[in-house]
């Protein structure tokens, strides 16, 4: 009987599809390694390929970086393309082990945030609505724009916050606009649309931390002024 190829595997034992299933850690190393390669040979799937050149490196992931690309195209199904791959991704992973974890910055404070956001809005000449997504220890994971345009309760809408927040497994949330005019006094739009962030944070159980204005040299703060 022919061997099945990947492609012929259900959908739920394939490197990628169980990879987006279930996250990278799911998988073996051989299987991780099939998806950079991408097929094997006529004998071996690509997973079967790499278990057993893992095999051959007593299934040693620094064993298999110190190959030459001469030993790897010595397997059927490998080519120079498929080694240089291997080796590459090799070379990043001991890269990796080298660095330090990125430093995410704290904005935990509306200076903080300020500080975080004015290089971005400071030659504006429109208003831009962004939002600034946090874990528990106030540290930024992932800040993005919103609107751009007109700040209204349309321009912003609320969904697509909480939704990027959930997506992110954010614990805290802020917001920040700026005020091309200089003005530091919040709008009564800008107060309709604080509300109704605040009223679907507490909902989703997302502690909303502040809304903070931004013109360039000064800030308003929502929460400073006792407003949240």
């Amino acid at each position: 009987m022919d061997k099945l190829t990947i492609n012929h595997w259900a959908e739920e034992d394939r490197p990628r599809e169980k990879l987006m299933r279930l996250g990278a850690e799911a998988l073996s190393n051989a299987e991780l390694l099939a998806i950079l390669i991408g097929s094997g040979s006529t004998k071996e799937s690509a997973v079967d390929l790499m278990k057993h050149i893992l095999n051959d490196c007593n299934n040693n992931l620094n064993t298999l970086g110190k190959m030459s690309i001469h030993q790897l195209c010595d397997y059927n199904g490998i080519g120079e393309a498929k080694a240089i791959t291997i080796l590459a991704a090799s070379e990043l992973g001991k890269r990796r082990q080298m660095e330090s974890p990125e430093e995410r910055p704290d904005c935990g404070t509306a200076t903080r945030i300020y500080n975080n956001m004015h290089p971005v809005m400071q030659d504006l000449d429109i208003e831009e609505f962004w939002i600034l997504l946090m874990n528990q220890n106030y540290r930024l994971i992932k800040k993005m724009r919103i609107s751009h345009g007109g700040i209204t309760e349309v321009s912003v809408d609320v969904r697509i916050i909480i939704k990027e927040a959930v997506l992110a497994n954010a614990t805290i949330l802020a917001v920040c606009h700026n005020h091309p005019s200089g003005s530091l006094r919040p709008s009564s739009q800008d107060n309709d649309i604080t509300m109704h962030i605040k009223r679907a944070c507490d909902t989703m159980r997302i502690h909303f931390l502040d809304h903070v204005i931004v013109t360039d040299g000064a800030y308003y703060s929502y929460k400073e002024n006792g407003r949240l």
